[in-house]
């Protein structure tokens, strides 16, 4: 487990070789480290966590430069080769906003998952060349089922322009190729969504562009760029469903565009996850 190599010496040594199933590593300080499996956490050492195992994750995690990673820290992650860790403490306030102290991290697991939601792929391919949403509340299992849903489309003759703004689809590494993404994939990390899109879009001609979690205003402006220029879209969005994601002015905004023609809805936790497609109405 990558994410393993991150933690200090006795945590490592308690964690069960292959352990399946963890979707999250959880560390807060006073409290015992826990594992998320099928939605439920649970201790795997009897030593409470301490600010300075914390802080000796982000080191390694940062590669030993935490300053150089101040930026992302003060958006509340931290994305290290494919893991995101999500950052909780005491923050500065005023122009000097940032972490002064560190009370709990979550290092979410990335993985392959090969062949769940293959019972969507024939909707999805056929709308590929419009635009598909992925949806589930946080921790669903949203970029999992995109990156399959990427390699399926991509190796079935789709060509596929990924922006992986935070390594967490193809988890690629310095020397390491990362997670499989299909063979007609060209994947463009370590740039904001928005500027990877029209990247892509100028250099690459991508049938389908697809991006991880639209959140800001100019992820949406992308979207309404690339479906202009007859560009498919398959992206994923924090909300159970459509009728959630009204509720948020962005969203309201971005369904009311009438670009994305299908949804697919993320329904339960761990192994008990359903998919369910939508029709959205234009």
């Amino acid at each position: 487990m990558r994410a393993a190599a991150l933690l200090p010496g006795d945590y490592r040594q308690a964690l069960c070789p292959g352990e399946l199933g963890v979707e999250e590593i959880r560390l807060r300080c006073g409290r015992a480290p826990t594992l998320l499996c099928d939605g439920r956490e649970r201790p795997f050492s009897e030593r409470l966590c301490r600010q300075e195992d914390l802080l000796l994750v982000l080191e390694k995690a940062s590669g030993a430069s935490l300053h150089t990673v101040e930026d992302e820290l003060r958006g509340g992650y931290l994305s290290a080769k494919g893991l995101r860790i999500g950052v909780c403490g005491r923050m500065l306030p005023g122009e000097r906003r940032g972490f002064q102290s560190f009370s709990s991290l979550a290092l979410r697991i990335p993985r392959e998952c090969r062949g769940i939601g293959k019972e969507l792929l024939p909707a999805v391919r056929e709308n590929a060349a419009g635009g598909t949403l992925i949806l589930s509340a946080p921790g669903g299992g949203k970029t999992t089922l995109l990156r399959e849903m990427i390699r399926r489309l991509s190796d079935g003759g789709v060509r596929i322009g990924v922006v992986d703004e935070r390594f967490e689809l193809s988890a690629a590494g310095d020397a390491s190729p990362g997670f499989d993404l299909g063979c007609r994939s060209d994947v463009l990390t370590g740039v904001s969504k928005a500027e990877g899109a029209m990247l892509l879009l100028r250099s690459l001609n991508p049938q389908l562009v697809a991006m991880d979690e639209i959140t800001r205003r100019e992820d949406l402006e992308a979207v309404i760029e690339l479906a202009g220029c007859g560009v498919g879209i398959l992206a994923t969005a924090h909300a159970a469903d459509p009728d959630r994601m009204r509720l948020r002015p962005l969203y309201r905004e971005l369904l009311d565009t009438g670009i994305f023609q299908l949804a697919v809805c993320i329904e339960g936790q761990g192994s008990a996850r359903r998919y369910r497609l939508r029709e959205l109405c234009t």
